[in-house]
């Protein structure tokens, strides 16, 4: 797949708990002029020392939760573009190019990673199932065409500010579609290529996670209508 010219200035919010194995192949794809901030969000295996010897700006957030890890980098990130993804090595950040090129040309203001599976298994069958069913009720709730709320992604950095997130858990990347989606934003997907992770799977590789981010999910989209 070829990939557009890396705009200089991107902040790329990377949170991470335990994923010191995956953090030298995960930042070694980062495209050129987008800079790392990975998030330390408990984690004990040294993932914040891995990463800070890579190059990457290092955060600690002590307050546990999906969300209060993204909130942490995006308060320090000072890119106009800010882009966020897991750090477990599913996703490739090389790809972060395709989901950045919409926003820095002004075609779109929310892009999110479509992830496309490629192998079999990569994706749990209860994880997929999941994520369907929460693209219905984002599709119902926003009216923004999406297929599956991904964790890669990439919007300006102030106009993101400005929603005024506040989930901390695992609503965040929810509560971020639904507060564009009501504030106008043109909102689209791109296809990604979504890999085995490299470690322990701590959310939709268990049954018991994904259980929890989809409650989490379900009382935000309750509130939204």
């Amino acid at each position: 797949m070829d990939h557009p010219p890396a705009p200089i200035g991107v902040d790329v919010v990377l949170p991470v708990l335990d994923e010191a194995a995956a953090l030298p192949w995960v930042l070694g794809r980062l495209p050129e002029g987008f800079r790392p901030v990975v998030v330390d969000n408990g984690s004990t295996d040294g993932s914040g020392d891995v990463a800070r010897d890579l190059g990457a700006t290092v955060v600690v957030e002590p307050r546990r939760g999906f969300g209060a890890a993204c909130a942490a980098g995006l308060a320090v990130a000072r890119a106009p573009i800010v882009a966020f993804c897991d750090a477990d090595g599913s996703l490739d950040l090389a790809e972060l190019a395709l989901v950045v090129a919409p926003v820095s040309d002004m075609s779109a203001d929310l892009v999110l990673g479509a992830r496309r599976p490629t192998a079999a298994g990569v994706w749990p069958r209860h994880a997929r199932c999941a994520n369907a069913y929460l693209a219905r009720r984002i599709r119902r709730a926003s009216g923004a065409a999406l297929t599956d709320l991904g964790p890669m992604r990439a919007a300006r950095r102030h106009d993101l500010t400005a929603l005024g997130i506040a989930d901390r858990r695992f609503a965040w990347p929810l509560e971020m579609v639904l507060r564009a989606a009501a504030a106008g934003w043109r909102i689209v997907e791109v296809p990604v290529a979504y890999g085995p992770r490299i470690g322990r799977s701590k959310v939709t590789g268990t049954v018991r996670g994904t259980a929890r981010a989809v409650r989490d999910m379900r009382r935000t989209l309750a509130q939204w209508g």
